[in-house]
C-alpha cells in the first residue's frame, strides 16, 4: 500500500510523534496552521469517513479522546478545533482518515 500515513505509522517516514498506543498514532502537522496543530490517525488503514463501519465506533471515540487528552497536555485550555475532511470536495488530500487538532489561536467561522 502506498499510503503516507501508513508509512508514518510503520516508521518508514519520520514524524514528530506526540502519542502512540495499539490503536492510534498522533504527530505534529508538517505545515501547522496554528501554534498547536497535530494529527490523530488510526493505525489501521481506513480511507475515508465513509468507510467507517459499525465496528469502528470505539476507534472513532478513542481518536476523539486522544485528541482531548493531548490538547490538555499541550496547553489548549482556552479551546481547540477538531477537523476531519472527507473526500476531495471535503478537502481530504491523504486517503487515510485523520483528525486535525488545532489550538492556541482564535478560530473563526466559517472555516473557509
Amino acid at each position: 500500500m502506498d499510503c503516507l500515513f501508513c508509512k508514518i505509522v510503520a516508521g518508514d517516514i519520520p514524524a514528530r510523534k506526540l502519542y502512540e498506543d495499539d490503536q492510534v498514532f498522533a504527530f505534529h502537522d508538517i505545515g501547522p496552521q496554528a501554534p498547536v496543530h497535530f494529527l490523530v490517525v488510526p493505525k489501521r488503514h481506513i480511507a475515508t469517513l465513509n468507510d467507517l463501519g459499525e465496528d469502528d465506533k470505539a476507534l472513532a471515540g478513542h481518536m476523539l479522546f486522544t485528541a482531548q487528552r493531548l490538547t490538555k497536555e499541550l496547553g489548549c485550555d482556552a479551546g481547540f478545533r477538531v477537523v476531519m475532511n472527507c473526500n476531495a470536495q471535503g478537502g481530504q488530500t491523504v486517503y487515510h482518515i485523520h483528525m486535525h487538532v488545532l489550538g492556541q489561536r482564535q478560530m473563526h467561522w466559517p472555516p473557509g
